[in-house]
């Protein structure tokens, strides 16, 4: 049974990649998306500062604010998205396993830079 409680998922709306991202994930949620507000970083800046997310932070990694004010950020944050769509909540189970979470997200953290500065917008 996925969880319905309401979540925030802040992604980079600029990136052709992120908003296609969405689209599929919000076909592949269906009647359970309703809970998953989409949040684009550049308009919330300022709420994400407010959680302690730097603007930086936000564009280099996928956050989720879950409805108590807890914020993910990486591949945790898409365990917890992954998980609310029924078919795929065994890869959400998956991927959290240490080897492979730990591959991801060095594969995600390298794809994201490289993305950000084929685009102009990596800082150092």
């Amino acid at each position: 049974m996925s969880d319905n409680t309401p979540i925030n998922v802040f992604y980079d709306a600029v990136c052709p990649g992120c908003r296609k991202d969405r689209r599929r994930f919000e076909r592949w949620a269906g009647r359970h998306g309703h809970s998953i507000v989409w949040c684009d970083v550049t308009e919330h800046q300022q709420l994400l500062r407010d959680k302690g997310v730097a603007p930086e932070a936000a564009l280099r990694s996928l956050h989720i604010e879950k409805v108590d004010g807890t914020v993910i950020e990486g591949i945790d944050a898409y365990r917890v998205l992954i998980a609310r769509i029924p078919f795929l909540a065994p890869i959400a189970w998956l991927i959290g396993l240490p080897g492979i979470k730990n591959a991801l997200r060095w594969y995600y953290d390298r794809w994201v830079k490289q993305r950000l500065k084929r685009e102009g917008r990596w800082s150092e």
